[in-house]
């Protein structure tokens, strides 16, 4: 029999009712793009369930194994993806044609109804799409309402993806992985600072507007944004941008804790990591 980790009493499943039982089995899916594929680590993985794979998905899945629990993993992840056809939309007028995916439309659809934990990581893709539509003119010169323009309807956006993994898998208990602020990873380092002040308008909106209300909710949010580990470069791989093997197994960490724990500590809505550039 399955551990329902996503349903409370009331049939609520905004109010998990608590971790897995010891032993029992956890239905895990991944939403995701890139990361949930482990990209930037030494084992990156494109098949559901990967054994050796270094992503946080993996380690997180071999973490809770090794716990004692029979894990189904089903990773949704698309390289690429971003989270909604508007964001994909944004990015091919601008250049990005590389863009094939995006969560509402081609991950929501395909998750496991009987899944019993959904991790939810959205953000970093979507951020270098409206950075590339600021750099080709759509801020019309105020790039900090074209900002906080695209934050609000990322917000919209998560709340139908959420609302869409609830309606499709009413007892997952669902825990979301909030966003870094971007601005401070080596990637942006040598940006502008129109560039690198726009992505931390950007990161730090998202994550307090779509992510963090969600811990007043009942959901557990992992907070990455105040995180301090996941600045330091030795966590992040040669491209900048990606976890590598110890940043990634830092994310895994806290994924297998939001699941086991019986309670996981609301997210931060103020440190120092939100205002790394001036």
């Amino acid at each position: 029999m399955f551990a329902i980790v996503g349903c409370s009493r009331s049939g609520n499943p905004l109010s998990p009712g608590g971790p897995p039982q010891a032993g029992s089995t956890i239905r895990y899916s991944a939403v995701g793009a890139s990361d949930a594929n482990g990209v930037g680590s030494s084992v990156p993985c494109f098949i559901e369930d990967c054994a050796t794979g270094t992503g946080y998905v993996q380690t997180a899945v071999r973490t809770l194994r090794f716990q004692g629990f029979s894990v189904v993993a089903a990773n949704r992840g698309l390289p690429g993806g971003v989270l909604s056809r508007r964001i994909q939309t944004l990015g091919r007028q601008y250049g990005r044609d590389e863009l094939f995916f995006n969560f509402i439309e081609d991950e929501l659809p395909f998750l496991p109804k009987d899944s019993t934990v959904v991790t939810i990581f959205a953000g970093g893709n979507d951020l270098n799409v409206v950075r590339a539509a600021i750099a080709g003119g759509a801020a019309n010169g105020n790039v900090n309402g074209y900002v906080d323009q695209q934050v609000l309807q990322f917000t919209e956006d998560f709340q139908t993806l959420v609302a869409g993994i609830q309606a499709r898998a009413g007892s997952a208990r669902i825990v979301i992985l909030n966003l870094p602020n971007l601005a401070g990873l080596p990637y942006l380092s040598g940006g502008s600072a129109t560039d690198r002040q726009a992505a931390q308008r950007f990161s730090v909106g998202v994550t307090l507007s779509a992510f963090n209300p969600f811990a007043a909710r009942g959901l557990a949010v992992i907070d990455l944004m105040c995180d301090a580990r996941l600045y330091q470069p030795g966590n992040i791989s040669s491209d900048g941008f990606h976890p590598n093997d110890a940043g990634y197994a830092i994310l895994a960490g806290q994924v297998v804790s939001a699941v086991t724990s019986a309670s996981y500590p609301h997210p931060q809505n103020s440190c120092s990591q939100m205002a790394i550039v001036p």
